[in-house]
């Protein structure tokens, strides 16, 4: 891309401009990271809606580097956390400092003041350095020493966590998950696509100097765009009997919230500007379901979220165009 496009990505986009520039940043992530045509496509749905992304994986999948792709194609500021038992939460928010010289004390910014905040391995820090992170998530901003700091926006975290099997791990509480809009996973690689991969070399390089697709004002007035896409009164009623019927179906423990049906509406808009429509439709709330809502229910042991939603949404009609 040129650096003229780059500059008039950052003027007001049309719905079409902005449906290209979408399956612009699905295609160079898809560059960099081989075979995890779902979680690229998550990455974009996050980017578009601005929900924060969670992706559970084992450990050396491209986690990292899809994170720090999406910050060079979105050409903003990307900073990372790693987690670990003994992480406060200080070393994420910032802190205070008496600066002798000035006779006050001076705020240091950490790094969840960056556009695009990469937590990796979330569930290895304690749940009172999680905690830290709830207010970021829902309302923009961080208080320290009674003090409220404003976060630059656009603002997506993207977090991992290791499977709960593995060693040394902190379950997630249900309203630290219920604040990712997304969640899902990239997995192994086909055969065919690892080959590529040792062929290509390392996509950490890679991630490093992946072009450049738009700027942060670009990337702001996306988002507003998504924003507009239409959600019929049908729409609206689909998705809440959908919602409400979680709260009450065999296999699920605990349901969605009001919070997980706004959000879904949300990440649909997203899917819909993808397919180049500035409506949604009832296949764009199937496509995004799992990704939206899988995460967020309890389900009782043994039961698969992907076969406890086929199971539910057979029991909702699905409007008519």
């Amino acid at each position: 891309m040129t650096n003229e496009t780059i500059e008039n990505s950052a003027q007001p986009y049309d719905f079409e401009t902005a449906f290209k520039t979408a399956n612009s940043l699905i295609n160079n992530l898809s560059t960099v990271i081989f075979g995890a045509n779902k979680a690229i496509r998550a990455s974009v749905l996050a980017c578009l809606s601005g929900k924060h992304l969670l992706l559970e994986d084992t450990p050396g999948v491209g986690k990292t580097v899809l994170a720090k792709a999406m910050a060079h194609s979105l050409g903003v500021k990307a900073s990372r956390i790693q987690g670990q038992p003994d992480l406060l939460p200080s070393d994420i928010t910032g802190f205070s400092i008496y600066r002798q010289e000035l006779g006050k004390f001076e705020f240091q910014p950490g790094p969840i003041f960056s556009q695009i905040v990469l937590c990796d391995e979330l569930n290895r820090t304690p749940p009172r350095t999680q905690a830290a992170l709830l207010e970021t998530m829902e309302e923009k901003q961080v208080t320290v020493d009674g003090t409220t700091h404003t976060l630059p926006e656009p603002h997506l975290i993207v977090a991992t966590q290791n499977p709960i099997s593995q060693y040394g791990t902190f379950p997630l509480v249900e309203s630290q998950v219920d604040r990712f809009g997304i969640a899902t996973s990239l997995g192994y690689p086909k055969f065919d696509e690892e080959v590529q991969l040792m062929l290509n070399g390392a996509s950490d390089t890679k991630a490093s100097s992946i072009e450049q697709i738009t700027t942060p004002e670009g990337w702001r007035t996306l988002k507003e765009i998504t924003s507009k896409v239409q959600v019929s009164e049908k729409i609206a009623d689909y998705v809440v009997r959908i919602i409400s019927l979680t709260r009450n179906f065999n296999g699920i423990k605990l349901g969605a919230s009001p919070r997980a049906g706004l959000s879904l509406l949300e990440v649909c808009r997203a899917e819909a500007l993808i397919q180049g429509r500035t409506y949604i439709i009832p296949d764009d709330v199937l496509n995004c379901l799992e990704l939206s809502i899988g995460h967020r229910l309890v389900l009782e042991p043994g039961i698969k979220v992907n076969e406890i939603l086929w199971s539910l949404i057979q029991r909702v009609n699905t409007p008519l165009p």
